[in-house]
């Protein structure tokens, strides 16, 4: 069952890092690009710390398929979180329904 989760809990992680590699200089605007690059560059570095050893340890358990479903949602839902509370956007219900056809596609995926 750990070996289950783990890469979960590292995919959760390291999307975290991402996310603010990505997205999180979006709050300084004014910062030279070539900062923002270089600072995005370095949290960068600690999502792959998480992301690689997930896949390799969820490669026991999941296919590659599966270990890519489970990262987009994840990613969908640490963005979700994100985006309303450290940008302040409003997250909308068309954005709801787009993820449920997303929860439809996991369904399918992992699906025997």
């Amino acid at each position: 069952m750990i070996r289950h989760i783990a890469p979960i809990v590292l995919l959760l992680i390291s999307n975290i890092f991402m996310t603010f590699a990505w997205y999180g200089h979006l709050k300084f605007r004014a910062m030279p690009l070539v900062i923002v690059v270089l600072v995005s560059w370095g949290i960068a570095f600690f999502e792959y710390c998480f992301q690689v050893p997930a896949n390799r340890i969820g490669y026991d358990c999941y296919n590659a398929t599966q270990l890519k479903t489970i990262q987009e949602v994840i990613t969908l839902l640490v963005f979700s979180f994100f985006s309303v509370l450290y940008l302040k956007e409003q997250f909308k219900w068309n954005y709801l329904v787009g993820f449920i056809f997303i929860v439809l596609a996991v369904f399918f995926i992992f699906k025997r």
